[in-house]
């Protein structure tokens, strides 16, 4: 990493000064704190902490791992090129301030993904370009290939308890190398059981993977957003990045950053950018390439690379000035009474239709043994089951603090395609009790209606083609059915509904008649039949449409004999017939 000011800035009061002030410049180019959103939701005041949920695991995307301590440089990098030249690098700019050019993107796409799916977060490329900084170097200065995989994997150091967090395997060592801990990994240092349930696809690959840049961005960004923080608002962009890695350092570091790049960055080829020297654990423990080698530490960008310093006690984080807010978040009050169970708030049945909103949200209350509730506890509900079904957001995870009266409201929940059953469980984080499990059901679309849009007889000669297709509208309880199965076939009679072996048909790709359709209806709940064509069989035949949800429609089609012309006998003939007479 290029000197700093002449010397290395190293952790301690330097560091925490200039942080200092990068938090001073936020608050003053953001909004008013944001206190409460009235959901029960977590603000400032209810910042998670490192609190365990009985796994070891915390609330912390990263479970806490070491990350670096580098700040950048005094002077201001130059500001970043005009979006219509921003696809080529460019030579200006101080070293740092460059983000090589996959990795940019990636910040970038993902910036631009959580403005559609999250706007109200406001949550800018430059504090995903910052974690990433701080997180590995900027995928270790962007060794990346062109689809934003890592060339090696980056892998924090084991969390086995020994100056780190204690986090048993969660993955078999399908993402670590390591079936025995977990480790953080990727560009974004994501620990496994975090990356199961926040994992993204950033670069439509069909994959979720974390040692690839779209992928980890992307997840980054829904993992800071995921409780409707506004990071426009210095409390939530606070809150979001303590969510992250639960440290004051780390938060001064990250914001320090932050700044940074809001003043100005460029593109740089892949690989060519600098990696940080300096981790808040020395480096112990961690594994930049791959989990058996060992990692070999950078060449710096300066010769006169400092001599390591004697070890210092922890450093004690200086008072803010008075005109600045401190950085440093209120943290959740440690409850009065100990938590015995948690009881059902008053839920009501679970059911919604595929593609709706669940009506009714789940309410869990923290109890004493005794049965008193329990104010400020944290309680997570979590969607299990094989379903496609989410909270509002797209999570499938979320954390609460419970109010005044000890009651945890979850987030609405979101039926997706999949019908079925499934669970979401509540647990209170920090203690091992037993869950709370609701069940929920998403019923298939249905239609209670089935109209035809059109009164036009439906006609046809034997042997020829119906001139009009049958369309029909559904309907459930008088709006709209979207998205319903719905069957067609032509039936031998009103009191026999088995398939008709004449008449009408369809015809399938290959051009052979059939006379049984499943179908659906489309977004405006409408219906419109593929052609029907008439064999030599001239008659009254029925059309049946049936639903989903019971709607039912018989359609009448009418089949004529086609026309046969009497020949004109010839003069010959009428002359033989008359002599014969």
């Amino acid at each position: 990493m290029s000197a700093h000011f002449g010397t290395r800035l190293r952790k301690g009061a330097v560091n925490t000064t200039v942080a200092a002030l990068a938090v001073a410049a936020l608050a003053a180019s953001q909004a008013p704190d944001v206190t409460a959103d009235g959901h029960g939701r977590q603000t400032a005041a209810d910042t998670p902490s490192s609190a365990d949920d009985g796994s070891g695991i915390g609330d912390s995307a990263t479970g806490n791992s070491p990350y670096y301590t580098d700040l950048p440089p005094l002077n201001s990098p130059n500001p970043a090129p005009s979006e219509s030249s921003s696809t080529t690098p460019a030579a200006t700019g101080t070293t740092e301030a460059g983000i090589p050019a996959t990795v940019l993107d990636a910040y970038k796409k993902a910036e631009a993904e959580l403005a559609q799916s999250k706007p109200g977060c406001n949550l800018p490329w430059q504090l995903l370009a910052a974690i990433g900084k701080v997180e590995s170097g900027q995928a270790r200065g962007g060794n990346v290939t062109a689809d934003g995989t890592t060339i090696s994997p980056i892998l924090g150091p084991v969390l086995n308890g020994v100056g780190f967090a204690n986090i048993s395997d969660t993955d078999n060592g399908a993402y670590d190398g390591d079936s025995t801990y977990d480790r953080a990994v990727g560009p974004m240092q994501f620990i496994p059981s975090t990356w199961a349930w926040a994992g993204r696809d950033g670069n439509a690959d069909g994959k979720k993977d974390p040692n690839n840049i779209y992928d980890a961005a992307l997840a980054a960004g829904h993992y800071l957003c995921r409780y409707d923080w506004d990071m426009s608002a210095t409390s939530g962009m606070r809150s979001a990045i303590l969510s992250y890695n639960n440290s004051t350092d780390y938060l001064n570091t990250v914001l320090s950053w932050l700044e940074y790049y809001r003043k100005g960055t460029h593109e740089i080829p892949n690989g060519t950018g600098t990696v940080p020297d300096n981790r808040s654990d020395d480096g112990t423990g961690y594994t930049p390439t791959s989990p058996s080698t060992p990692s070999t530490p950078s060449t710096p960008s300066t010769p006169d690379t400092p001599s390591k310093p004697s070890t210092p006690g922890k450093p004690n984080t200086p008072s803010t000035p008075p005109s600045t807010p401190t950085p440093t978040p209120t943290p959740t009050p440690t409850p009065t009474e100990t938590v015995g169970h948690l009881e059902d708030a008053g839920t009501a049945g679970l059911t919604a239709t595929a593609g709706d909103a669940f009506t009714e949200r789940i309410s869990t209350r923290a109890e004493t043994a005794a049965g008193k509730a329990v104010a400020k506890v944290r309680i997570r509900f979590t969607v299990v089951g094989d379903t496609d079904a989410t909270f509002t957001g797209g999570e499938s995870v979320a954390t609460i603090v419970t109010d005044a009266k000890g009651v945890a409201l979850a987030p609405a929940l979101q039926a997706g395609e999949k019908t079925g059953g499934f669970t979401v469980r509540a647990t209170v984080l920090g203690r091992t009790l037993s869950a709370l499990d609701y069940k929920a059901t998403v019923t298939a679309r249905a239609a209670d209606t089935l109209a035809r849009t059109s009164s036009t007889a439906l006609t046809c000669t034997a042997g020829g083609k119906f001139a009009d297709r049958v369309e029909v509208k559904a309907t459930y309880k008088g709006a709209v059915a979207d998205k319903v199965a719905a069957t067609a076939t032509l039936i031998k009679s009103a009191d026999d509904t088995t398939t008709n072996d004449k008449g009408p048909y369809f015809k399938d790709a290959a051009g052979n008649p059939v006379r049984t359709l499943d179908l659906q209806t489309d977004a405006n709940g409408l219906l419109t039949l593929p052609e029907l064509y008439a064999d030599d069989t001239a008659g009254t035949y029925l059309l049946r449409i049936t639903t989903t949800g019971g709607a039912t429609l018989t359609v009448e089609l009418t089949v004529t004999a086609a026309e046969t012309s009497t020949p004109t006998p010839t003069p010959s003939e009428s002359e033989s017939t008359t002599t014969a007479s």
